[in-house]
C-alpha cells in the first residue's frame, strides 16, 4: 500500500479524523448528572462571575489551547484553505496531547482578512488558556501575532515562526560549541524571508549573534537597502548596505547558513565557499534546501541538520510547541515572551548534551545517541524534554513577570514526572528514601554480575550519581576496563570495585564454604572451584558472605538461569515462599500483582504464604496500609469448585496467622476493584473494592493478567520483583533498558535497608 493510500486509511477508519472529546468526571449515575449539568452546574458558574481568575479552578480552560489557522500556508501544500487544514489542525493536536497532556480544539477559519482572525481570537478568550496560530502565511501573521499579543491576556504564539526557531536556536548554540566558534563572531546567512526565516534570525540575535554579521535572502535574493521588489516592513528590518546581490555571494566565508525556503535553495558550490567547520541547517521540508549527502561529499567538516526524521539533527517543532505551553498554562501566564522561548532554547540545548536514555534509543530501532556533530539536539520521543523545557518556561515567565500563579520549580518537576508516567514518581519515592536510608546506614552494596555489560556500566553510573548504592562490577577487569573507556565513564566509575571471580583472592574460601553447604547435594571440591569462577554463583556467595549487600542479575539470560545459583547459594528465607511480583502503575493507582514469575500451582498455605510478603512489600512501597484481595472466579462461596475453596482456605490461613491483616477473598476482580459492585452485592467485604494487593490463584492468571494490563490499559509494569529469599537477590528481566536496571538497583537497596533497620542490634 502507498502512502498515498496509507495516509487516506489512517484518516478515515473507524471514528473519523484523529481527536475525540472525552469525559474527565463520572457521568454513570442521575446523580453524577446533576452535578456535571443541571442544577449542579450552577454553583461554579455563580463562583465565576463573581470571581472571572475562578474559571481556572472549575472548567478546563487551565489546559486548553485552540489551535487556529486560515489555511493559507499549510505545510507546503500552500493557501488550501480552511476545510482542507483541519487534519493537519487535528495532528497538531494529537501532538499537544501525547507529549504534555494538553486538551486542544482546533479551529479552522473562513478568514482570509487579518483582521477576521484577530476579531474571531479575541471572542474565543474566555474559552482557552492560550492559542497557537499555524499555517498562517507571511506578513499576515506577524501583524495577527502582534495585535493578538497586544489584546488578549493569554498567550499567543505562532508554531511555524517560533517553533522552529526555538528548535533551530539550540541547534545552533551546540553546534558551535562543538566547532568552538564565538556567536558574536559568526556570520549567518538566512534563506527564506518568511515567518519561520524572521523569527529565526530574530531568536539568533537573542542568542548573541551580531546584527552587522547577518544576511537575509528570500527568493529575489539579498535582502539589501533600497530593494523594492517582494519587500514588506518584517523584511526591511534585515535591509542592509552591501553590494552582495545572490544568495551565492552571501554565502562566501559565512559560517552558518539557516535555511526555510524550498528545495534546491542553495547548491554544495555554495556550501564549498563557506568558512571552516560549517554549520548548515537546511530545514526546509519535505525536501532540504540542500542534501546532507551532498554537502559532506564536498565538506566533510560540516554540521547538518534538517526537518526530516531521516537524517540526523532533526529540527522538529514537537520538541517546542508542547512544553513551552506547558509551562505557560501552569503558571496561568498572559503572554509568552522572548525571556520564555529562550529558556526554552537553552534547556533543549542543555538537555541534548545528558546521557540519552535506552528507551530513546529503543524507539529508533535500537540506533544509539550521543552529544556531537550527528546529536546536536534531543529526539522528539525523549520524553524528558517535558520536564526540562516546561520547568525552564514556567521559571522564566515567574521572573519575567507574566505569570499570574507562582509555583515551586521543584515541586513542579515533580508534577511533570507524573505525567511521564506515574512509575516516575513511585520510583522517586524509593529513590528519596534510600538516598536518606544511606545518610545513617551507608550506601548498600549491590554487586552486579553482568558488569561487562554496557546497560549495566551505565546503569552503574546513575545508581552512583542519585545515590542508590555502591555497584560492584563482576567480569573480566580488562574488558570492563577497555569497555568504561570506551563509553567515557572513566571519571564516573573512578574507584569502583571490579572484581574478576577466576583470579579472586575470595574464589578458594568461597569455593570451600559453597562445598560445605552443597557436599551431600553432589558437589565436590574441584566441581565448587569450578563453579565460583562463574559471576552467578561468586555473585551470590559475595552476599551470602557479607561481602555485599545485594545481588541484582539477570539482563543478558534467562530468569531459571538467574535465580538458580542464588538459590543454591543464598537460599529462600526460613518459612518464607519465593515469588515474584509485579508494581502496576496505572493513572490514578497503583496495585501490586502477585504471583507472577514463580509458582506455577501454589497450594492454600503457598498463597496464604505469597500473599502475606506481597502485602509487606506494598507497605514498604507505599507506605501505607496494604489491602489484600485473593481473586478467584468465584464471590465468597458462590461456587464449590477446588479452585475457588483453595483461595477460600488460604484467606482463612492468612487472618489466622496475621489478624491485622486487611484481606478478604475468594473474590472476582470487579469485587476487589469497583466499590460499586462490592458495596451491592457483599458489604461484609473487608477490601470493599479499595483492593492495592491482588493474589491471583495461579501463575497463568498472573501472568496473564499483568501482560493484558501492560498492553491493554497502559500500565506501567515494575519488577519483577524477587520475595522470600535469604537475602536481598533481585532478578532482572532479559533486555531491561538502563532505567529498568536503576529502579530494579532502588529497590534491592530499599529492601536491604528494610532489612538492616529490622536487624536486631548487637
Amino acid at each position: 500500500m502507498s502512502l498515498y493510500d496509507q495516509a487516506l486509511e489512517y484518516h478515515s477508519r473507524g471514528r473519523k479524523g484523529k481527536i475525540e472529546v472525552v469525559p474527565t468526571k463520572p457521568v454513570a449515575t442521575q446523580s453524577d448528572l446533576s452535578l456535571a449539568y443541571s442544577p449542579g452546574v450552577a454553583e461554579p458558574c455563580r463562583m465565576i462571575a463573581e470571581k472571572e481568575e475562578l474559571v481556572y479552578e472549575y472548567t478546563a480552560k487551565g489546559n486548553l489551547v485552540a489551535v487556529v489557522s486560515n489555511g493559507t500556508a499549510v505545510l507546503g501544500l500552500g493557501d488550501i484553505g480552511a476545510s482542507a487544514s483541519k487534519p493537519v489542525m487535528e495532528g497538531k493536536g494529537v501532538l499537544f496531547k501525547k507529549f504534555a497532556d494538553i486538551d486542544v480544539f482546533d479551529i479552522e477559519l473562513n478568514a482570509k482578512n487579518p483582521d477576521d482572525v484577530i476579531r474571531a481570537c479575541e471572542m474565543l478568550e474566555p474559552t482557552f488558556g492560550g492559542i497557537n496560530l499555524e499555517d498562517i502565511k507571511a506578513p499576515e501573521c506577524f501583524y495577527i501575532e502582534e495585535e493578538l499579543k497586544k489584546r488578549l491576556k493569554i498567550p499567543v504564539f505562532h508554531d511555524d515562526q517560533h517553533g522552529t526557531a526555538v528548535i533551530s536556536g539550540a541547534a545552533f548554540l551546540n553546534a558551535l560549541e562543538i566547532v568552538g566558534k564565538d556567536i558574536s563572531k559568526v556570520r549567518v546567512v538566512f534563506c527564506g524571508g518568511g515567518a519561520a526565516a524572521i523569527a529565526c534570525a530574530n531568536l539568533y540575535l537573542n542568542l548573541g549573534v551580531k546584527r552587522e554579521n547577518v544576511i537575509m535572502c528570500d527568493s529575489k535574493g539579498v535582502i539589501y537597502k533600497g530593494r523594492k521588489e517582494g519587500m514588506n516592513p518584517y523584511k526591511e528590518r534585515y535591509a542592509i548596505e552591501t553590494s552582495k546581490r545572490t544568495i551565492a555571494e552571501a554565502m562566501e566565508g559565512a559560517d552558518a547558513f539557516v535555511g526555510v525556503s524550498v528545495k534546491d535553495g542553495i547548491s554544495v558550490n555554495d556550501v564549498k565557499k563557506m568558512a571552516k567547520d560549517p554549520i548548515v541547517f537546511a530545514m526546509a521540508n519535505p525536501d532540504p534546501e540542500v542534501l546532507p549527502e551532498d554537502v559532506l561529499k564536498v565538506r566533510p567538516d560540516a554540521i547538518m541538520a534538517t526537518g526530516r526524521s531521516d537524517y540526523p539533527n532533526q529540527v522538529n517543532n514537537v520538541l517546542g510547541f508542547p512544553f513551552i505551553f506547558r509551562g505557560a498554562l501552569d503558571t496561568m501566564a498572559t503572554a509568552i515572551n522572548e525571556d520564555m522561548k529562550m529558556a526554552a532554547v537553552r534547556a533543549l540545548a542543555q538537555l541534548a548534551r545528558e546521557d540519552v536514555p535506552e528507551a530513546v534509543s529503543r524507539a529508533y530501532g535500537g540506533q544509539k545517541f550521543k552529544f556531537g556533530r550527528e546529536y546536536l539536539i534531543p529526539k522528539p520521543f525523549d520524553r524528558r524534554a517535558l520536564i526540562w523545557v516546561a520547568s525552564a518556561v514556567a521559571e522564566a515567565s515567574m521572573k519575567s513577570g507574566v505569570a499570574r500563579k507562582k509555583i515551586d520549580i521543584a515541586s513542579y518537576k515533580d508534577k511533570l514526572e507524573m505525567q511521564l508516567g506515574h512509575s516516575y514518581t513511585v520510583m522517586r519515592g524509593i529513590k528519596r528514601r534510600v538516598k536518606s536510608d544511606s545518610v545513617d546506614a551507608g550506601l548498600a552494596r549491590i554487586v552486579l554480575p553482568e558488569g561487562e555489560s554496557d546497560k549495566i556500566l551505565k546503569a552503574a553510573v546513575t545508581m552512583r550519581d542519585e545515590g542508590i548504592c555502591e555497584p560492584i562490577l563482576l567480569g573480566n577487569d580488562q574488558i570492563i576496563a577497555t569497555k568504561i573507556k570506551e563509553l567515557g565513564l572513566e571519571a564516573e566509575l573512578k574507584g569502583v570495585k571490579i572484581i574478576r571471580p577466576s583470579t579472586s583472592d575470595l574464589r578458594e574460601g568461597y569455593a570451600k564454604k559453597y562445598f560445605e553447604q552443597r557436599q551431600r547435594k553432589g558437589v565436590t571440591l574441584p566441581v565448587a572451584r569450578a563453579l565460583m569462577k562463574q559471576v552467578n554463583f561468586f555473585g551470590a556467595m559475595m552476599v551470602e558472605q557479607g561481602q555485599a549487600d545485594g545481588l541484582l542479575n539477570g539482563i543478558n539470560q534467562s530468569y531459571p538461569e538467574t535465580l538458580k545459583p542464588a538459590l543454591q547459594v543464598i537460599g529462600a528465607k526460613p518459612g518464607s515462599r519465593l515469588a515474584g511480583i509485579y508494581v502496576m502503575v496505572f493513572k490514578r493507582r497503583v496495585l501490586f500483582f502477585a504471583d507472577t514469575t514463580v509458582n506455577i500451582e501454589p497450594s492454600a498455605e503457598e498463597l496464604a504464604d505469597i500473599a502475606i510478603q506481597t502485602a509487606q512489600l506494598a507497605q514498604q512501597f507505599l507506605q501505607q496500609d496494604p489491602r489484600v484481595a485473593l481473586l478467584s472466579f468465584s464471590n465468597f462461596g458462590s461456587n464449590n469448585h477446588p479452585y475457588a475453596n483453595k483461595v477460600r482456605r488460604a484467606v482463612e490461613i492468612i487472618k489466622d496467622r496475621v489478624p491485622s491483616l486487611t484481606v478478604d477473598g475468594e473474590m472476582q476482580a470487579d469485587t476487589a476493584l469497583t466499590p460499586d459492585v462490592s458495596k451491592e452485592s457483599f458489604p461484609f467485604n473487608s477490601v470493599p473494592g479499595n483492593a492495592n494487593v491482588l493474589i491471583f490463584p495461579d501463575l497463568q492468571s498472573g501472568n496473564i493478567a499483568y501482560k493484558l494490563m501492560q498492553k491493554m490499559a497502559e500500565a506501567e509494569a515494575v519488577g519483577p520483583i524477587l520475595v522470600g529469599m535469604n537475602k536481598p537477590v533481585f532478578v532482572l528481566q532479559q533486555n531491561s533498558d538502563i532505567n529498568d536496571v536503576v529502579n530494579m538497583a532502588a529497590i534491592a537497596a530499599m529492601d536491604i535497608h528494610q532489612r538492616r533497620q529490622a536487624a536486631p542490634s548487637v
